[in-house]
């Protein structure tokens, strides 16, 4: 065998693990441009060095191995991402004029579900990797120390064997065992509930979602209150404010964001596992330009929580376009006889 042969075999051996990596390094980074920054990195390293792999362990080992260090390394030089709800308390006054975070606050963002999720052929990965990107647990991993998010995630997320582990961080198998319990045990503190982690595939998910987007494109407040539960959650960044509680959410979409019919356009993804919208706003001019992300938790109930993300290059991310053509700019989304979800902005 030529050693064109050989490179094309060893990219042939890589490359099936590449969405995995990408949804370690996001569970890891909580980016996900830092992620797919992160894997390229780890296939660059990994093709300079396959020439000294001598199958000690398994490629695919091997490869979180490269990938993990690499986002410890990543890690060492930035803060923790986070959310606006875990950097302070909601704001009481729907009126309050919103706080936007500043050069020290680095937030986390949403992920596109076709760059983490395994093959949809494969429904039973499909249900288990699903949870292991939800938003409220990729944003409650921050709060870990590199190292224990690291073993946290290799042995809880990913079932690393305790020796794999110690291997790929240079550690002893005591020591990761040690990590685990520790990270455990953080995470038990910030109370994040089995609802939050497992499969959060609701019926009727993509149907609340498409009356969601109805109702905020038609600026129709009524119509998010009945699909909003008691308990909402609002958080949009760069916005420091947040917002808890339907009674506080409801004014501060009415009378701060919502704006009139035809204000904002958004189109339906899925991000995290949960139902999201690709969202643009209309400039002065009338076009609508590239806003964010917008992200929804659901019930069988109504929508709990409404993330939205005012960053206007996560639409390549999940493969919009930075404008919307002019064949989507028409009218808005007529409103289903049920109703709909949305997000908000800074104006």
């Amino acid at each position: 065998m030529g050693i064109v042969d050989g490179n094309r075999d060893f990219a042939g051996d890589i490359e099936p693990f590449r969405r995995e990596l990408v949804a370690h390094c996001y569970r890891m980074l909580g980016s996900i441009h830092d992620a797919e920054d992160a894997v390229q990195e780890t296939y660059l390293r990994a093709w300079r060095s396959h020439g000294g792999f001598e199958g000690r362990s398994s490629i695919r080992t091997w490869l979180y191995q490269i990938a993990t260090n690499r986002c410890l390394t990543e890690l060492a030089k930035q803060s923790r991402r986070v959310l606006p709800s875990g950097i302070g308390d909601p704001e009481p006054d729907p009126d309050v004029a919103p706080h936007v975070g500043g050069t020290d606050v680095n937030w986390l963002q949403p992920a596109p579900d076709a760059m983490v999720l395994p093959d949809p052929a494969d429904p039973a990965t499909i249900v288990a990797a699903r949870g292991s990107v939800r938003l409220a647990l990729v944003a409650s991993l921050q709060y870990l120390p590199p190292k224990q998010r690291a073993v946290l995630i290799l042995r809880d997320v990913l079932a690393f064997p305790a020796t794999d582990v110690a291997t790929m961080l240079g550690t002893t198998t005591a020591s990761v065992k040690s990590a685990l319990q520790r990270a455990r045990g953080r995470l038990a503190e910030l109370a994040l509930t089995d609802d939050q982690t497992t499969e959060p595939a609701v019926p009727g998910a993509r149907e609340l979602l498409d009356q969601y987007i109805a109702a905020f494109e038609n600026a129709d407040a009524a119509g998010l209150e009945r699909l909003l539960l008691k308990d909402v959650t609002l958080e949009a960044t760069p916005l420091r404010t947040w917002f808890a509680g339907r009674s506080t959410c409801i004014p501060f979409l009415h009378r701060h964001l919502l704006g009139s019919p035809g204000d904002w356009r958004m189109l339906p993804t899925s991000a995290n596992g949960q139902p999201a919208a690709a969202v643009y706003t209309r400039d002065r001019h009338g076009n609508h330009q590239a806003y964010g992300i917008c992200v929804l938790t659901v019930s069988g109930a109504g929508i709990h929580r409404i993330s939205s993300f005012g960053d206007p290059s996560l639409l390549g991310a999940f493969g919009f376009a930075p404008h919307l053509p002019q064949a989507q700019r028409a009218q808005p989304t007529a409103i289903p006889s049920s109703v709909a979800p949305g997000l908000p902005r800074c104006r």
